[in-house]
């Protein structure tokens, strides 16, 4: 198969890049830098993902088949919201959120027409059902996220194309680095099975929602953990 997977410069989109390249797939990643992957099946472009112009260019550059689109980019902040300024709050939600739909929409136009089928994976986050206080605006970018994969969900099941979303809990990966661990804790003592994730744990439910076996699910989230 043939992947597109955003910001796979490092953490769980470069996990992801490896995990498939490792299966005998063709990885196509992005990212704001230069690509830290060396692999024969691997492409890297630069994107800004929350460019749309760069976006959309970048796709119309890819001539082979997209099978699996899978939304990994994203960006994380935890502050309260009357300290979070009109800036912060700009940058997370157009990453977040609005790459999140650049890459759907041009990547499903893609697939219609090449193939009428596909898979389209969006990382959100138990953030989202948690109301965890000082993360109102991330929350909120997945939580759009989460709205528009229902909605993508039936307006591309006719074409054979399912849209998911996996609900990250904790995981150790930059994104976290600048949050205490005292919070992080009081998050994992919410969710049904009180550990950190991982990265394999993240990659198992992506094949499962990749495979023939998930093709009968789309518009769903599934948070790891259980919150």
């Amino acid at each position: 198969m043939n992947f597109l997977i955003t910001g796979t410069s490092r953490g769980i989109g470069r996990y992801l890049a490896d995990r498939y390249l490792s299966q005998g797939h063709s990885v196509i990643g992005c990212s704001r830098g230069e690509g830290t992957i060396t692999h024969d099946n691997y492409t890297h472009y630069i994107c800004d993902a929350t460019n749309e112009d760069e976006v959309v260019n970048m796709v119309l550059k890819i001539r082979s088949i997209i099978d699996v689109l899978i939304n990994n980019a994203g960006v994380s902040s935890m502050n309260h919201s009357l300290l979070t300024s009109g800036e912060a709050a700009e940058k997370i939600l157009k990453t977040n959120f609005l790459g999140v739909f650049y890459f759907s929409r041009e990547v499903a136009k893609k697939m219609i027409l090449k193939k009428k089928h596909g898979r389209i994976v969006n990382m959100t986050s138990v953030a989202v059902p948690l109301d965890i206080e000082g993360e109102m605006i991330y929350a909120s970018s997945k939580a759009a996220v989460e709205k528009m994969t229902r909605i993508m969900s039936k307006e591309l099941g006719r074409f054979l194309i399912t849209v998911n979303n996996l609900g990250l809990n904790p995981i150790n990966t930059d994104m976290i680095k600048c949050i205490s661990k005292d919070k992080i804790q009081a998050v994992i003592n919410r969710q049904a099975i009180k550990r950190m994730g991982e990265f394999e744990d993240v990659g198992n439910v992506v094949d499962f929602l990749i495979s023939e076996g998930g093709s009968f699910i789309t518009g769903q989230t599934l948070y790891l953990g259980g919150v």
